[in-house]
């Protein structure tokens, strides 16, 4: 059994990125946090709306096996507007109880500058030092923002690791149901169909029937 944590910067993100993946780490006995920095709602409306997408998060978390979720309330959209360091000393704090031994993130090109963010923390808070926890560290793409980026000004997502989520789409969708405020209609990238069509299209890249993609940030063998 392991100790996975996925660092999001808004409710949605984990579904999105790696819903699937979590689904497996759940069906394994694996115990899993997920920490959400931002609000993912200050940047467009207010309190009660906060309160909404916690409820839609905890909703997500059930219908995937998440076992903690927690909220560090940066405003939505403004994390760059945030000290780096306050970031890092959140997600130390959550490492430090947990002690992972697998943690999930954004890709460091993301558009969303939230995404960049919590990329940039999870690295730092992630320094490899002697009698840390961690063994691996993933980043995932989330549709609306990682594809949005231009790769002449940010890096671009080349996954190097692949993971069969065939038996784990029907659990996603159910996830992404709980944030059917946020989704979009078909042709929006963020669509249940988009969505979807994505992870056909990854696991076509490796001869599977759906996957969801990461790029290997850090991986130790023992």
């Amino acid at each position: 059994m392991a100790s996975v944590l996925v660092v999001a910067a808004h409710p949605d993100d984990e579904v999105l990125g790696c819903g699937g993946t979590i689904a497996r780490h759940a069906a394994a006995g694996d115990e899993i946090t997920c920490v959400f920095l931002a609000d993912g709602a200050t940047s467009r409306e207010g309190e009660d709306d906060i309160r909404a997408r916690e409820r839609q998060a905890r909703c997500a978390a059930n219908a995937l096996g998440i076992g903690e979720v927690l909220f560090a309330g940066f405003a939505d959209n403004r994390m760059d507007a945030v000290a780096l360091l306050d970031v890092v000393r959140v997600v130390e704090k959550i490492i430090a109880r947990v002690r992972p031994e697998i943690v999930y993130t954004h890709h460091g090109g993301d558009l969303n500058v939230d995404h960049r963010a919590a990329h940039q923390a999870v690295l730092t808070a992630c320094r490899p030092q002697p009698g840390q926890p961690m063994r691996a560290i993933y980043a995932f793409e989330v549709p609306s923002s990682t594809e949005w980026a231009p790769p002449t000004s940010l890096p671009a997502f080349a996954p190097t690791r692949f993971v069969d989520i065939a038996a784990r789409l029907k659990q996603k969708r159910a996830a992404l149901e709980c944030y059917a405020a946020e989704m979009r209609a078909w042709p929006h990238a963020r669509s249940f169909e988009a969505v979807e069509a994505l992870a056909r299209v990854r696991g076509a890249c490796v001869g599977v029937e759906a996957a969801e993609a990461f790029m290997v940030i850090r991986e130790i063998v023992a």
